[in-house]
């Protein structure tokens, strides 16, 4: 870099401190920069540009990376659970990843909705986040809108599935041959009467009434490629299994897989048996093999397009968009019992207390010798036997329950992130309509298979660092002291006492779910240092993994379903000359990768969700008007989510039907009081609930509560007039028992 009398650091300070607003000529005068010196400044701005460090704007206006200009395009993409609006900067204006906040109580006038495209004024936080000012909503550019059409007395509409988007008017000369009740994906043509915006038909994917198309539904929503290309398709006809050739041999191994009673592709077989070391009495040698994917996916082909596209396979209660097309994910790649399959396996010796010795890598031929499922292998454990777990028991269950053991006793020697959340399970009847609502019980049979893996994924991560090469890490960062400071105030408010500074390992917070295990707002607390956590990402910075409480770690164990696995499968192939199929990456290279399936993953989870959400709804439509025993999971300014028992799902209780007065709405306790009664609402609270309303489109639940028992006193902190004036104050409605 060259040295200049012109102080550098002074000219990125001014660009920074004024972001859109300043030309080469702004700054000279600025800076009093005068003769030979422009001349310098110039190289300087053009080192900037180089470095990264800035760019040129609209009207060759310089800005900081990074900073935002004053003012801005962006787009609304989510509502936060205060009703307060999240925003991106549009393309061209600065980082896309750069989140802004829209409070709701700001905007005077209709508030934008998701995916409209507004002007903004931004202020930076000290902390570099952004509140912003809405100027106004901007017309709309060509987008999708998702939802079901219906007929009105002046032509057609289309009702949104996202209940934060607006309706839009249809064409009727563009429908496309759909009618009312179909669902149909349309594009946005822009503004017409009285606002709203117009749009025609451009796919069509069934009707309304059918749940066997929430799935898709969801998949139109979130735009999830489903159809794979003609190139891809023919390569994965073409596949077979590989013979041994220089692979190691494992088929006397009895490796078993155990997932799901649902599951169809099997990427992971396991094996356990007691060392024989003398030096490592009480020790194990665990063997975890894995589909090999990269044998039959290569880098650049189609088959690795496609599956780079997607990022991860994606799981509907009724049907799977798949990562790789079904002669790859349900046939040569897949697991299956006595067939003859590729793997890439990895050995690990631990010792009594599952402390990993040593590991080493190896691509396989594989036989799995059975095909398990969680409550078969725990039921045989427990001593219920069937005709397929009776002969394995001794050989091969017992051992890897002892193995896991030790694993085990390493997880809670070290300290993790071991949060007791509920998973919701969808059946289905023979007409693809739900018939139960579940949730899924975690068994010891489950935890085997986690630490299993894993243990497999830290030798992945610890393989990379030792051979230097760059991977892709699945990486944990630290929690938000901000969020920390926000969860020990809400646990202040339960009177559990923890403070932010005891929160700061993560066997600090396993300390805190273990003390709150028995605890009757468990599942809220376990939510609310859920939500105080930071997420998971895949990046090529090794800087560990908070929740897990490790050093390194990758993942490894799911190339099927998970892009990731397979880019962490081919530097190790490289790394230690394993043969074909091997990738030596740039770590450059894998920064775009990293966020681009983290990406994937998020849509893929959103996707899951809305559908079980539907399915949920479609559920309960018979039973509105019936009463549930609940309890109070959210508190907002504009009302309460409360979580019904028989389904684990969450209904809103507007505000306005709580009562006939004014509520003010306390952040630090979670709660609304009434400002005449003192009646309140909070986190933890029993009530009882009357679905009001059940819409299987949006998967939204509507209730009033008739009964209500307060988890504990509380009284608003300090006069009620300077609490509204700092919390907010929002007119309840009449509420009838």
């Amino acid at each position: 870099m060259t040295r200049h009398r012109l102080d550098r650091e002074a000219v990125l300070k001014h660009i920074a401190e004024n972001p859109g607003q300043v030309t080469k000529r702004d700054i000279a005068k600025a800076l009093g920069v005068k003769g030979g010196e422009r001349v310098e400044l110039k190289e300087i701005l053009r080192e900037l540009q180089h470095e990264g460090l800035v760019e040129r704007g609209r009207g060759r206006r310089m800005i900081a990376h990074g900073v935002l200009p004053r003012v801005v395009v962006a787009l609304v993409t989510a509502v936060d659970d205060d009703g307060d609006l999240r925003l991106r900067p549009a393309a061209g204006d600065a980082d896309p990843e750069t989140v802004l906040h829209l409070p709701l109580e700001a905007v005077r006038g209709r508030p934008p909705g998701v995916g409209d495209r507004v002007l903004v004024s931004t202020e930076r936080r000290p902390d570099g986040a952004y509140d912003c000012a809405l100027i106004r909503i901007l017309p709309q550019e060509g987008g999708r809108v998702v939802g079901v059409v219906e007929a009105v007395a002046d032509g057609f509409y289309l009702r949104p599935a996202n209940r934060k988007q607006r309706a839009i008017r249809l064409d009727p000369h563009l429908l496309e041959g759909a009618v009312p009740g179909d669902l149909v994906s349309a594009e946005t043509l822009g503004p017409q009467r009285l606002g709203l915006g117009r749009g025609r038909v451009v796919a069509r994917f069934g009707t309304a009434d059918d749940p066997r198309q929430f799935s898709r539904l969801a998949a139109a929503e979130l735009q999830l490629p489903e159809a794979f290309a003609p190139e891809a398709l023919t390569l994965a006809d073409r596949a077979t299994v590989p013979g041994l050739q220089h692979r190691v041999d494992l088929r006397g191994l009895p490796l078993v897989t155990i997932d799901g009673v649902d599951a169809r592709d099997f990427d992971d077989a396991v094996h356990a048996r007691p060392d024989d070391d003398p030096k490592n009495q009480g020790g194990h040698v665990l063997t975890v093999a894995i589909a090999d994917v990269a044998h039959y996916v290569r880098p650049g082909d189609a088959l690795d397009q496609e599956a780079k596209k997607r990022g991860n396979s994606v799981y509907f209660p009724d049907r799977v968009i798949p990562m790789l097309p079904e002669p790859l994910s349900n046939g040569v790649c897949s697991l299956r019992p006595n067939e003859n399959r590729a793997c890439f396996a990895v050995e690990m010796v631990i010792d009594r207390n599952g402390a990993l010795l040593r590991h080493r890598f190896g691509r396989g031929l594989m036989r799995s010798a059975a095909r398990l499922v969680y409550e078969q292998v725990q039921a045989a454990v427990d001593g219920q036997t069937d005709d397929v777990t009776g002969p394995l028991l001794e050989p091969v269950i017992r051992p890897l329950f002892a193995a896991w053991a030790a694993l085990d006793r390493a997880r809670q020697a070290r300290g993790t992130l071991d949060l007791d959340l509920p998973e919701r399970v969808v059946q289905l009847g023979d007409d693809g309509k739900p018939v139960r609502i579940a949730t899924r019980e975690r068994l010891n049979a489950h935890r085997l298979i986690e630490e299993f893996m894993v243990l497999a994924n830290v030798a992945a991560a610890e393989t990379l660092q030792q051979r230097k090469r760059a991977g892709l890490y699945r990486v944990h960062d630290r929690p938000d002291p901000v969020k920390i400071e926000a969860l020990a105030q809400f646990l202040q408010g339960l009177e559990i006492g923890w403070k932010a500074s005891g929160l700061r390992t993560p066997k600090d917070f396993d300390k805190l779910l273990a003390q709150v295990r028995e605890h009757p707002l468990k599942e809220t607390i376990n939510g609310y240092v859920l939500r105080a956590q930071s997420q998971a990402v895949y990046a090529p910075d090794d800087i560990g993994h908070f929740g897990l409480n490790l050093r390194h770690y990758a993942h490894f164990t799911s190339p099927i379903r998970r892009y990731a696995d397979l880019v962490v499968h081919r530097a190790l192939i490289e790394a230690l000359d394993l043969g074909p199929g091997g990738v030596r990456h740039v770590q450059g290279d894998l920064v775009g990768v990293g966020q681009d399936v983290s990406q994937c993953e998020r849509r893929a989870m959103e996707a899951e969700r809305k559908t079980v959400d539907r399915y949920v709804a479609l559920f309960l439509q018979d039973r509105v008007g019936a009463r549930f025993p609940a309890r109070v999971t959210g508190v907002q300014k504009v009302g309460l989510f409360v979580r019904l028992d028989e389904v684990g799902a969450d209904a809103f209780v507007p505000i306005s039907t709580l009562g006939h007065e004014f509520f003010v709405y306390d952040e630090a306790q979670s709660a609304l009081f009434g400002e005449r009664s003192g009646e309140h609402f909070g986190l933890g609270d029993r009530v009882e609930l009357e679905l009001v309303e059940a819409d299987s489109l949006t998967g939204g639940l509507l209730g009033r509560i008739v009964d209500h028992v307060p988890v504990q006193p509380r009284k608003p902190k300090g006069r009620l007039s300077r609490r509204m004036e700092g919390a907010g104050r929002h007119r309840g409605g009449r509420r009838r028992g």
